[in-house]
């Protein structure tokens, strides 16, 4: 394993067999773990039987300042992974920030693949055609949000959101008013027990959705491209 490497590692959505054989390989042979959650990954290297020599925090929160302690033990020979609590690093997850440091100071960094909730969805709905905008998480704020998805339906392409529970249902009336034609594809808990996709016009999903007892889990979803 090359010294002052900085292996940036995907994590399971949900199913823990869908880590890496790489990843299991590369968690086990580094110096140090950084991690968006030190408790959630601990689980996860429990489950796959993985010894960590050294665990720290790098989240959100304290990107910058962890940036520049891993940019230190890089400095000093080590090897570091960085994991966020499911998916890939970077992608609506912490990570990008840390990544800039650490190629602005001249380490290696090394990209190792596994799952992401925006892929894995598409991969199921059958509409991404030669490609597709993957937006993350809207903001909060109503008016912003409102506008952005305008921008976004105004393209005619496909694009892909993530959701939470609380969000869900206002996403869907928003997206019933301003693209009633348009198919929409919803995946919940992806790859994980109560893994459900719903498809059909945002009105139809809302009905659905409207009728859960109670809505839980996070949400991915599909836009359909606007039809010609």
């Amino acid at each position: 394993m090359p010294m002052s490497t900085l292996f940036v590692v995907a994590t399971p959505i949900g199913n823990i067999e869908d880590i890496t054989f790489r990843a299991v390989r590369i968690l086990k042979e580094v110096d140090v773990i950084a991690a968006e959650d030190t408790r959630q990954t601990r689980i996860l290297l429990d489950r796959c039987n993985i010894s960590v020599k050294r665990l720290i925090s790098c989240r959100a929160r304290n990107e910058d300042v962890s940036a520049r302690g891993i940019v230190k033990l890089l400095g000093q020979g080590f090897t570091v992974a960085y994991v966020t609590d499911a998916g890939t690093p970077a992608v609506s997850d912490p990570g990008a920030r840390l990544v800039n440091m650490v190629r602005a100071r001249g380490f290696e960094i090394v990209p190792i693949p596994g799952v992401s909730a925006v892929t894995t969805l598409v991969s199921a709905a059958g509409m991404a055609g030669k490609g597709f905008l993957f937006e993350g998480f809207l903001s909060s704020r109503a008016g912003k949000r409102r506008r952005r998805l305008e921008k976004l339906l105004e393209s005619g392409m496909i694009f892909v959101v993530y959701e939470s529970p609380a969000r869900i249902i206002g996403l869907c009336e928003i997206l019933a008013e301003l693209c009633p034609s348009r198919n929409i594809f919803v995946g919940r808990e992806l790859t994980k027990k109560f893994e459900e996709c719903i498809l059909g016009k945002a009105d139809e999903v809302l009905s659905k959705l409207n009728k859960m007892d109670r809505i839980r889990g996070e949400f991915t979803v599909l836009v359909g491209a606007q039809e010609r």
